[in-house]
């Protein structure tokens, strides 16, 4: 049990990797658990997966992919142990699963739910008000759809939920409002593009694919008296397969990803009377509040792409990239690797990853492992784990049994 305020624990996950930096100036949202890399084969390639080859975790990264799919069907299970550097009583559960009738469309879903671990709630004199268990999950589907030999796409529809205080619905200040569950729902619209490229040795695949997840209304935890942005993201990446012969082949996988949130500090350079005052001055924080409160969510979309304080220098650092390596042997057992990188005033948050797997017909299994590079990184020593399973592949087994 931690004796953690609650609302120093929200901070604690959406502010990661939490450097103390006066300079810093992270983006930050409601339901952060929402951009976390839930799967154990893009976690072991540095967190890259909108353009890389179709698996039973693309409605995270790309559901368009879905629609290349070569079965009809597939269940996939995910689990993360988070942050395990700080604390032992957080995790990311992720399930997903998707069905397809013909060879050019079909329907998936995925079920995301995050512990925040157990929390005694405080007011700020350190008082124990009651035991908590805080908690966020999403529930989404999706339809894709081959446009073309080369080309699909697909929309998905999320409902989202965040219980910060488990329900407790009690003030942790002793002063401000009460806290309550908050709901939202947001859509994804994504496009995949896969080509084949006949080769001397065997056939490569080069791809691309666009991710624009997260589009959708504010969440509120006090009744609409304050409402936070989700995290509406962009998300660009390419990848080409390698074959080197009969059995052994290369993956290389490059994603760019952006949150389309507004960066905080962004409007005010002087006060309601017009007096230039510095960013620390509490009525210059007030009226920054009181507008970025204000603003709506589809403004505040497209004012995030230059509304940083820094100018475009800072646009720039809102930007975080990912490579990808997978090293496959007769596509049944796979070595990978990468890098993610994160600028240090954003968060920081830069790390290797590594990761294996063994597929086989039926079912796959895989697991990465994250080594963080920026010092004090709380993702250090991070493991995934992943279990899947192809429901055609199965029903072939029972099918060939009888």
């Amino acid at each position: 049990m931690k004796r953690l305020m609650l609302g120093v624990s929200a901070l604690l996950i959406a502010a990661m990797p939490l450097l103390a930096e006066e300079t810093m100036n992270p983006i930050i949202t409601a339901m952060p658990s929402l951009t976390i890399a839930p799967d154990a084969r893009s976690g072991g390639m540095g967190d890259v997966g909108v353009a890389t080859a179709p698996d039973l975790n693309s409605q995270h990264w790309n559901p368009a992919k879905y629609a290349f799919m070569e079965s009809h069907g597939g269940l996939t299970a995910n689990y993360t142990p988070w942050l395990r550097k700080l604390v032992s009583d957080i995790d990311l559960a992720y399930l997903a699963g998707y069905y397809k009738w013909d060879d050019v469309q079909g329907i998936s879903a995925s079920f995301t739910y995050f512990s925040l671990g157990d929390v005694q709630l405080t007011d700020l004199n350190g008082t124990f008000l009651q035991d908590a268990h805080p908690n966020e999950w999403a529930l989404d589907a999706a339809y894709s759809r081959k446009l073309h030999e080369y080309v699909s796409m697909a929309v998905a529809l999320r409902f989202m939920f965040s219980d910060l205080n488990n329900g407790a619905n009690s003030s942790t200040s002793g002063s401000a409002a009460e806290l309550y569950p908050g709901w939202t729902m947001a859509a994804d619209i994504a496009v995949y593009y896969r080509q084949p490229i006949v080769l001397p040795m065997g056939i490569s695949y080069v791809a691309a694919g666009i991710d624009i997840s997260n589009l959708g209304g504010k969440i509120s935890y006090d009744k609409k008296a304050t409402q936070s942005f989700i995290p509406a993201n962009l998300r660009i990446g390419v990848s080409y397969e390698l074959p080197i012969n009969q059995y052994n082949g290369f993956t290389f996988a490059f994603d760019l990803n952006r949150l389309m949130v507004p960066t905080r500090k962004s409007k005010f350079a002087e006060d309601n009377n017009g007096n230039r005052v510095s960013v620390d001055d509490p009525n210059y924080q007030s009226q920054t509040r009181d507008w970025y409160n204000g603003l709506g969510s589809m403004r505040g979309l497209f004012q995030s792409f230059a509304d940083a304080p820094g100018g475009s220098k800072e646009e720039f650092r809102e930007m975080q990239f990912g490579l990808g390596l997978e090293y496959n042997y007769d596509h049944k057992f796979f070595a990978r690797m990468g890098y993610s990188h994160e600028n240090k005033w954003k968060g920081n948050r830069r790390y290797m990853t590594f990761g294996a797997g063994f597929h086989l017909s039926i079912f796959s299994l895989d697991a990465s492992y994250t080594l963080a590079t920026a010092a004090t990184n709380p993702l250090d020593q991070t493991m995934r784990f992943t279990l899947g399973f192809d429901l055609a592949g199965i029903k072939d087994l029972v099918n060939n049994r009888r």
